[in-house]
């Protein structure tokens, strides 16, 4: 990889809470720009179990991500709080962006997986899921690549790909539980997973 390599924007699933340490260390290892966006997780799951309203339920799950955030900035990397191409490696504290900005429903279609890709959208950069899956999957099998924003798999939210195929957000799908894919991934390589590519 040359250090030209573009900026990424790279949503850090929730279920990767105990893999945020050998991330970060991939990360800065292969030294590419990326902005962390993180997900929800159990801070996100507990609010799911609250009878709230769906507008309360949406600022407080974003609250979540933002407490995950924390988390992941304690392991030595910068938390920033607004959107700029990342020049390291960074994570996004996205709760003030997103009350000024509000840019999606307030409903559980849309989770940290949209977000991601609004963040992906709004700096103009490629997005990077890292989940605890190997990628998508239709009908049971592994989708190397999503050519149909009419599908709608279990592994990601209900508006993600409709948002993704609309704004022409390219994107990858990958298990962050496999370092060696994740290292691929981040060096532009071909790896297990799936390539969602809006721009064909």
């Amino acid at each position: 990889m040359t250090p030209r390599a573009s900026p990424l924007v790279v949503k850090v699933g929730g279920s990767l809470f105990d893999r945020v340490a050998p991330l970060i260390e991939i990360f800065l290892e292969v030294g590419r720009p990326v902005l962390i966006v993180p997900g929800g997780g159990k801070f996100a799951d507990l609010v799911r179990r609250l009878d709230v309203s769906d507008t309360a339920g949406h600022w407080m799950a974003i609250a979540g991500m933002e407490q995950f955030g924390w988390y992941i900035a304690s392991h030595g990397i910068p938390a920033v709080t607004g959107l700029a191409s990342p020049a390291g490696v960074s994570v996004l504290l996205p709760y003030c962006t997103l009350r000024e900005a509000d840019p999606l429903p307030h409903s559980w279609s849309a989770t940290s997986d949209t977000i991601a890709a609004w963040v992906a959208r709004e700096l103009a950069l490629d997005l990077l899921l890292l989940k605890s899956v190997d990628g998508i999957r239709h009908r049971h099998h592994l989708v190397p690549r999503i050519d149909d924003p009419g599908l709608a798999p279990e592994e990601v939210d209900p508006l993600f790909l409709p948002f993704v195929f609309e704004h022409g957000v390219r994107t990858r799908v990958v298990n962050g539980r496999h370092g060696d894919r994740v290292r691929g991934t981040l060096r532009d390589e071909a790896v297990i997973g799936t390539l969602i590519n809006p721009r064909f």
